[in-house]
């Protein structure tokens, strides 16, 4: 059988593979501290007829070799940890990370999980938590008789309100964590990743901290997916898979030009 039937129809498997990453890059387009994708390929083993080197008679060597490919596979799903647009809310509980870091969130299992999505609420018993319910694990816990618009959140991370008729009271601080290789951190939903043997050892800081950023209330991290990008990629996505399956029917109209020259 022609090795370009399943070469390019490895080709086709990939570039559908592609086009469920831009598919999921599109839907998180408006997703709070989402961050893009990449599809990354790698070329498949090849088929060494002759090898580079080989003698080719009277002393001499064939200076390449003949090597024939077998098409391609996804290699890896790349997440592209660049910041997002800032956008003012003015909401006291919203918090933008400008710069490196996570918030580190506490889950039910008593695990950390963590997210760059800031779009914090108050819970019933006035804890600072995510839209899940979750908390934070620095426990910021807000007093009864504070109202929202007495909040404030520094750059470095302190939380404090001001109670009806009282003064202003420190009720929690931010510590934001950074990894060396954000990139290897594991997409668990909900906006969360957790730690992995790729991503190493959280570090945790206070923000503005040894590369760490700083925070930005009454704002959040937009997503960092480009509509524009990701229109372009999927045409050029469209137009591989399209040209993957022209060699495939090439190819089967010489397998049938051949099955042919016997009447």
């Amino acid at each position: 059988m022609m090795r370009s039937l399943w070469s390019a129809a490895s080709g086709m498997k990939g570039q559908q593979k592609q086009m469920d990453v831009l598919s999921h890059n599109i839907a998180n387009v408006n997703t709070t501290g989402a961050k893009a994708q990449r599809a990354e390929f790698q070329d498949l083993i090849y088929q060494n007829l002759r090898a580079a080197g080989a003698e080719s008679g009277d002393g001499t060597t064939f200076p390449t070799p003949l090597q024939i490919g077998l098409g391609s596979r996804l290699a890896a799903t790349n997440r592209i940890f660049t910041q997002g647009n800032i956008q003012t809310t003015d909401n006291p509980t919203d918090i933008a990370i400008e710069g490196d870091g996570f918030f580190q969130v506490l889950m039910p299992d008593g695990t950390t999980a963590y997210t760059r999505d800031g779009s914090f609420k108050i819970d019933a018993n006035r804890n600072l938590v995510t839209s899940e319910g979750y908390q934070l694990t620095d426990n910021v816990q807000f007093d009864a008789n504070a109202p929202s618009d007495s909040i404030t959140i520094s750059s470095t991370g302190v939380v404090s309100d001001t109670p009806a008729g009282g003064a202003s009271n420190v009720v929690g601080q931010i510590v934001l964590a950074r990894f060396l290789n954000p990139a290897g951190l594991t997409a668990v939903g909900k906006n969360l990743f957790v730690q992995s043997d790729a991503s190493g050892e959280p570090i945790p800081n206070n923000p503005g901290v040894d590369g760490t950023g700083t925070l930005i209330q009454s704002a959040l991290e937009m997503s960092s997916v480009q509509i524009v990008d990701e229109m372009v990629n999927m045409i050029v996505a469209q137009r591989a898979y399209e040209s993957n399956s022209k060699a495939i029917t090439t190819s089967d109209s010489m397998l049938e030009i051949a099955n042919g020259l016997k009447r």
